[in-house]
């Protein structure tokens, strides 16, 4: 049974961080569409949108990844505590993710000036909140070896 739980969480646990990571960029990329909408609209012939459009793709996509860096690590954490003592409760990782967001944005101040994306820390934390709750749909509202106790009629 124990070694049936941990290959369980083995395979869990980091499709959860994937959907958490797809989830929060998602929710990054649409809390900040009137950029993209702004930078692909800009004055100027279709050519000069093409160029922009892959010229900014790829800068995302960097800042998404060395962002992600930063927001992992807390993140992790959590993850970690909740494995260790079996913690599902849903606000625990709304929490952690929405801490993690914002430790990491912290961490990242950096590329405040670079990127406009991250001007403003409520649209970083509301992704990291998205990212918790998608990670405890996938994995954590069975976090740890011990299986879920049922409830009690």
């Amino acid at each position: 049974m124990t070694v049936g739980r941990i290959l369980l969480r083995i395979l869990v646990v980091p499709l959860g961080a994937l959907v958490a990571v797809t989830v929060s960029i998602l929710v990054l990329v649409f809390t900040h569409w009137q950029i993209f909408a702004r930078a692909m609209t800009a004055p100027g012939d279709s050519e000069d949108q093409t160029i922009a459009a892959f010229t900014l793709v790829p800068i995302v996509l960097f800042m998404l990844v060395t962002s992600g860096v930063y927001l992992l690590l807390p993140a992790v954490i959590g993850v970690a505590l909740a494995e260790a003592f079996a913690i599902r409760s849903f606000l625990f990782h709304a929490a952690n993710g929405s801490i993690s967001a914002w430790i990491g944005w912290a961490m990242s101040a950096r590329f405040d000036e670079a990127y406009p994306v991250y001007g403003d820390p409520k649209f970083i934390v509301a992704a990291g909140l998205a990212a918790g709750i998608a990670y405890w749909l996938v994995a954590g509202w069975n976090a740890g070896l011990r299986p879920p106790t049922p409830a009690v009629a």
